[in-house]
């Protein structure tokens, strides 16, 4: 999940602020995974749980190249050409008012897997603070991933020194997960870092100690454990 800081703006006195305009926006899901065999389409839904107010936009974007060098964020335009429908795109919430944003995908299943990104955020309305008053909006980039008909799971693994590195040649991405390495057998274990590896992504790691090398790896709800 990424949150970010995505708009300010204040009316300073003295260089002091005198008021903090509270706004805050809640979603109930930060991925959404359209896995083969379920519905093409999933809802988030989107909580003003602020006082104030709400003004709200959806922004899609197609993450080519996603998790590589040649990484690029490209903007979904508003017609179905790019694959994925979002509606609305603009929301206006009430204090505590809830609302849903349809995410979805049409025709086929891609052959791989396709990344996309909607940045969930909150804009500008007005500030109407008689005195000095900052507002500070914090919107969600959710992840959406379209997974293929036919799921390809092909992880591999290359040891070399003090380095892990591995590489996923399937259709689709995988999360890496509940890494750990012990200098002997359960003597000085090491938690290992997480990653998502994307199709076609390299990921290169220092690692401690020559031993075994134990994960977790996912595609959706589905784990199993790996050696290396």
């Amino acid at each position: 999940m990424k949150k970010t800081l995505l708009w300010s703006a204040a009316f300073m006195a003295s260089f002091g602020f005198a008021s903090l305009a509270h706004a805050e926006m809640v979603l109930s899901q930060v991925i959404v995974d359209l896995l083969p065999g379920k519905p093409l389409r999933e809802d988030i839904e989107v909580w003003n749980d602020g006082d104030e107010r709400m003004y709200v936009v959806a922004e899609p974007s197609e993450i080519a190249g996603a998790g590589t060098a040649h990484e690029k964020r490209v903007a979904v335009p508003s017609s179905d050409d790019a694959g994925l429908l979002v509606a609305p795109r603009r929301l206006v919430l009430e204090p505590g008012e809830r609302r849903t944003i349809r995410i979805a995908t049409f025709g086929e299943r891609p052959a791989s897997e396709r990344v996309y990104r909607v940045a969930i955020k909150p804009v500008a309305g007005p500030l109407t603070a008689e005195q000095s008053a900052l507002k500070v909006l914090v919107g969600y980039d959710t992840l959406v991933l379209v997974r293929p008909a036919e799921l390809v799971d092909d992880l591999r693994a290359e040891r070399a020194g003090d380095t892990l590195t591995l590489r996923n040649l399937g259709n689709t991405s995988q999360e890496i997960f509940a890494g750990s390495q012990c200098a002997g057998e359960g003597r000085d274990c090491r938690t290992l870092p997480d990653k998502r590896l994307y199709p076609g992504g390299v990921w290169t790691q220092s690692v401690p100690f020559k031993t075994p090398i134990h994960y977790k790896s996912s595609i959706g709800s589905r784990a199993r454990e790996r050696t290396f």
